[in-house]
């Protein structure tokens, strides 16, 4: 009988390739597997310069007259709904992987902003939303989920 020398490092990396193997079961797609439908949060880029804030919203396949936007007291709110094209049937698609339903993104703004000069866009799928500052303060602006 050979003597083996224990490595725990080897051990880890068991473990470690059998989550990796659980986390991809969980979050990729099979053939056959239910769609990815529900709400989800569209990613946003928001950055300032010294006169506006803008944020930057990734919205595929929808254009500015899908969206709902609206500026009520301190908060930006941005909804939508993603839908499958109903000339694609979901029993042809092979895979899955971006996310279908509605969606809803709200942003704290500051106080600093003109909420009555907002202008607004979409091209290729982002919606660019630009706001101006009303000072040379910096305005601030949160995310709430």
């Amino acid at each position: 009988m050979a003597i083996v020398k224990y490595n725990p490092l080897n051990e880890l990396r068991t473990m470690q390739d059998k989550m990796n193997r659980l986390l991809d079961l969980a979050w990729t797609r099979e053939v056959g597997d239910e769609l990815r439908e529900g709400v989800w949060l569209p990613p946003a880029d928001i950055y300032e310069d010294d006169s506006t804030v803008t944020i930057k919203v990734e919205v595929p396949d929808l254009e500015q007259k899908d969206l709902e936007i609206r500026v009520e007291e301190n908060a930006l709110t941005i909804k939508g709904e993603r839908r499958h094209r109903p000339e694609i049937l979901t029993e042809n698609f092979h895979r899955i992987e971006r996310y279908f339903g509605p969606f809803q993104r709200s942003f704290s703004l500051s106080p600093d902003l003109d909420r009555d000069n907002i202008a607004i866009s979409c091209d290729l799928g982002i919606l660019t939303i630009t706001i101006p500052k009303t000072s040379s303060h910096s305005a601030g602006i949160t995310v709430e989920l």
